[in-house]
């Protein structure tokens, strides 16, 4: 009997499931892709019935939870009134050469060995696909990434997938494939002899909007850094916000998911592949960009992600949205260190003996922090740090991660006048309709290539759609003039000036697109190694 198990190719203990297929004399090879983590693989499980001593043996690399699915299988098939022969039983999972691990396995193997102890006819279960960890009373209990398996059976033509009560909603999210929850192995067995006795299928919820709290119009007197907000907001470029404490740095940062575009309908299942590999629950499609703040004590693990069998961490969670840095300097620098290869190639990489686990991580980095460690600097009426002490504060952030920061605003203090007047400055929705001019110029553009907004921008695109005009070039000229500037900054000058450019509704960067992003990427040139300057 040969039964294909989709699951994360191995690297994963979270988005497992069984498709059986009736038997077949010679073994079936799975295609083994190499996908992201969130995405399903295929491997088989075959299980076979024989004389000999009554015994229940399992194979195939196997992680400590599988192999504890031979007592639960066993005690659950016991406890719902089903007796299995007195014979020796194996059941193989493979390839043998890919570790599994995770409790999805549970309802599969029962399945499998059903249909082998000839209790369940393979015709009745073929073109299912089936998730789901055993109690030891039989009862179904959820597991984690079932809208990975959701896809992934769509991905292989089958008819259905039997999921735990708990997950069907999550699974249904993905309306291409029927979707069945059941509480119980009893109820998968009822629903198999009698397919017109599911339960009715509970629909992908879309969760309600939540009401916006919080608005770019309760920002008073920081013009500038609500600009540079609305700037990386339409090109999803990364922002860095310098000033004292309470100027307004971590308002700026935390309005920004309400001037970002939608998710698109790709972006949200693969962000709810994400949330739900990693344990979170979730009901229906995500349909909100994230926005995740770790603390400075965070570890190099909980950035990047991590483990025997690695999870994503906060740089992969914040997919698709913000991940914001308050007080950068004070991370410690392995931990920034660590941003730098996801900031550039849009990924996580996690290298283990077993297999390389790839993480999706396009997100938008914000970060503020301080002149120094008091706050004040370069103020000596109120800082008293000596220059020794805010050289070695601002060395914490290295030159290669602050090139990869594509704005960089100084935000100063409000004076007392503007915050008595209480002038509200524009709101979200009216940046947000701006951004959105912008956004949709940017996949327009790049329609051909799947809609890139200009923060990706590379190679012959780049040329093709960032090149500035006649005035443009000769302004660059000038300010480049004796100066020496590696190419990715100058790159991320001609993205920020293209995303001007589609924000002022103009076909090509001119002078004015070129000065605005010059004057956003000197600042960011400002580097630890420098004394920040009045």
């Amino acid at each position: 009997l040969t039964v294909y198990q989709v699951g994360t190719s191995g690297k994963r203990d979270s988005a497992q499931e069984v498709l059986p297929l009736e038997s077949t004399n010679e073994t079936q090879t799975a295609k083994a892709e190499e996908e992201p983590l969130v995405n399903a693989g295929t491997s088989q499980v075959e299980a076979d019935m024989s004389q000999g001593l009554p015994t229940f043996d399992m194979v195939g690399f196997l992680g400590s939870e599988v192999r504890e699915a031979r007592e639960r299988v066993r005690t659950a098939l016991k406890n719902t009134g089903i007796r299995l022969p007195a014979c020796r039983l194996t059941v193989n999972l493979s390839p043998a050469n890919r570790r599994k691990a995770g409790n999805g396995f549970d309802l599969p193997i029962a399945v499998a060995v059903l249909i082998a102890a000839g209790l369940l006819e393979g015709e009745k279960a073929k073109g299912y696909l089936f998730c789901g960890e055993l109690g030891l009373d039989g009862a179904l209990k959820p597991v984690h990434g079932t809208i990975s398996v959701t896809a992934a059976a769509w991905k292989l033509g089958c008819r259905g997938c039997i999921v735990p009560s708990e997950n069907r909603g999550e699974g249904a999210a993905l309306k291409q494939i029927p979707v069945y929850g059941f509480s119980s192995l009893r109820e998968v067995l009822a629903f198999l002899e009698n397919p017109g006795s599911a339960p009715e299928q509970k629909k992908g919820v879309l969760p309600e909007k939540q009401e916006v709290r919080i608005d770019f119009a309760d920002v008073i007197g920081q013009d500038t850094g609500v600009r540079a907000a609305e700037i990386a907001a339409a090109g999803l470029h990364n922002l860095i916000l310098t000033g004292p404490p309470g100027t307004g740095k971590s308002m700026v940062a935390q309005r920004i998911t309400t001037i970002l575009p939608d998710l698109t309908p790709e972006e949200q299942i693969e962000l709810t592949k994400l949330y739900s590999v990693r344990g979170f629950s979730v009901e229906g499609l995500m349909t909100e960009r994230p926005f995740r703040s770790p603390h400075h004590t965070i570890s190099v693990h909980a950035m990047a992600g991590g483990g025997s069998t690695p999870i994503p961490g906060e740089i992969s969670l914040a997919h698709c949205g913000v991940l914001f840095l308050d007080e950068l300097p004070e991370f410690r620098p392995e931990v920034l260190e660590v941003l730098r290869q996801p900031l550039e190639e849009g990924e996580v990489r996690i290298s283990r003996t077993h297999g390389i686990y790839r993480f999706p991580a396009r997100m938008m980095l914000v970060a503020a922090r301080n002149p120094c460690r008091c706050g004040y600097y370069p103020d000596r009426n109120r800082c008293r740090c000596p220059e020794q002490d805010v050289l070695r504060y601002q060395r914490r952030i290295s030159k290669p991660l602050l090139d990869r920061i594509d704005l960089s605003v100084q935000l100063p203090e409000v004076p007392f006048s503007v915050m008595q007047s209480g002038k509200r400055g524009r709101t979200s929705a009216q940046i947000r309709a701006h951004v959105l001019e912008a956004v949709e110029r940017q996949r327009f553009r790049t329609q051909a290539e799947g809609g890139i907004l200009n923060a990706h921008l590379t190679g012959k695109l780049l040329e093709r759609d960032a090149l500035p005009d006649t005035a443009g070039k000769k302004l660059l000229e000038t300010l480049y003039a004796g100066r020496s500037g590696g190419m990715r900054s100058y790159h991320k000058l001609l993205r920020i000036a293209r995303t001007i450019a589609d924000l002022n509704g103009k076909e090509q960067p001119g002078e004015e697109e070129i000065s605005e992003a010059w004057y956003f990427r000197n600042a960011s040139a400002e580097t630890g190694r420098q004394v920040i300057r009045p």
